[in-house]
């Protein structure tokens, strides 16, 4: 069963502006039980275009004390799917015939069973019944491999989203998420802080994991806000940045985090700029363990906070670091110390970016008919 306080959504056509933003969703809550049934739709659906072309964006995960329960997409980052039916490939089955993009691209497989964005598709082509057609699949990498910004969701949620339209929509929200969970269960751990907001936009709670219980957090239409991406030469693979975690959290932490948590949940409602800042940056659980691993992130947060910023944190595992401001020129003056930061105490070069929220997540982008 999964439950996603918000009502499936028709995919936007376009890719927005970054300055963009869709209309707050409706916390409406909808049940789905997920039978173990191979398909989730009465009859096969046919195939409503010829290809598509679908795009996901980045993530920040973890977002300082929600690890593994808050998460939000950013604008401008992300992955594209482009996905075609194909005779040549056997009915019922997809084949990725392209990985492009980020030069570490290269090592990822192209074998569906083993490729995030395979993955999620296969899974969805069950949810559907998918049966009597093939599919060919190529990936466009604009995020780089193991970066700290939903690199794999990214290429499970466009995937995902690919798949679904290209047979005319019959999933909602909560079947996606969970297509593209099994992607990251295979690769990087079962954890929705990025699949979520890859698909759905905006910030995104996970309320539960069984069953399934996604709660969209409206930022406030009208405020600024400003995500400072800086991200070294340097990879940080999830599952070694995982492992690194404690086994066990004393109570004090638990507190201390758990206040935070529900303290960014409360500023992110509010538009509470200074307040999210200060919540970001209050992890003392999982931080302190990665910060170490990551050459200058220490220094970096702290020249990050001295130049203006509300707060700053690791981007999910790492190595990017987040920091959040309300302006856009004083956020590329912070991106600039980031950099130096990361260069002077960690000697990695490093490069910085400035984003908005991105409040829509996944959709397509251009599709050819039958």
């Amino acid at each position: 069963m999964a439950i996603c306080h918000q009502s499936p959504f028709k995919l936007f056509t376009t890719i927005p502006s970054s300055s963009s933003s869709s209309k707050p969703k409706p916390l409406l809550r909808c049940n789905l039980s997920l039978p173990s049934r191979p398909s989730l739709t009465s009859t096969e659906p046919e195939p409503v275009y010829t290809s598509v072309k679908a795009f996901a964006p980045a993530t920040v995960a973890n977002l300082g004390p929600g690890f593994d329960f808050l998460g939000c997409a950013v604008d401008g980052l992300g992955d594209f799917v482009s996905l075609s039916l194909d005779p040549q490939v056997s009915p019922g089955e997809i084949s990725i015939s392209e990985i492009s993009g980020d030069h570490n691209s290269k090592k990822l497989s192209k074998n569906p069973l083993w490729n995030c964005a395979g993955i999620a598709a296969i899974e969805v082509m069950k949810m559907l019944g998918v049966r009597s057609v093939g599919l060919s699949l190529t990936l466009e990498k604009g995020l780089p491999l193991g970066s700290g910004l939903g690199s794999s969701a990214a290429s499970a949620a466009a995937a995902a989203v690919a798949v679904n339209e290209i047979f005319g929509g019959k999933l909602g929200i909560d079947e996606l998420v969970i297509a593209g969970l099994k992607s990251e269960e295979k690769v990087s751990g079962y954890h929705a802080d990025n699949i979520a907001p890859a698909i759905m936009g905006g910030f995104v709670l996970i309320r539960s994991y069984d069953p399934l219980d996604l709660i969209p957090l409206i930022f406030p239409d009208g405020k600024e806000l400003f995500f400072v991406l800086a991200t070294p030469e340097f990879e940080a693979p999830t599952k070694k940045m995982r492992a690194a975690l404690p086994a066990e959290v004393g109570m004090a932490h638990h507190v201390w985090n758990s206040s935070q948590a529900g303290a960014l949940v409360a500023a992110v409602l509010q538009g509470d700029l200074p307040g999210l800042g200060r919540a970001l940056s209050s992890d003392k659980i999982v931080e302190p363990r990665r910060a170490p691993l990551i050459p200058g992130m220490d220094a970096v947060k702290k020249a990050a906070i001295e130049a203006g910023a509300f707060g700053c944190t690791i981007s999910g595992a790492g190595p990017t670091a987040v920091a959040v401001t309300d302006d856009l020129e004083r956020g590329k003056a912070i991106g600039e110390r980031m950099v130096a930061a990361f260069l002077k105490e960690g000697k990695l070069k490093a490069a910085a970016s400035v984003s908005r929220l991105d409040r829509v997540g996944a959709r397509l982008v251009s599709t050819i008919p039958r």
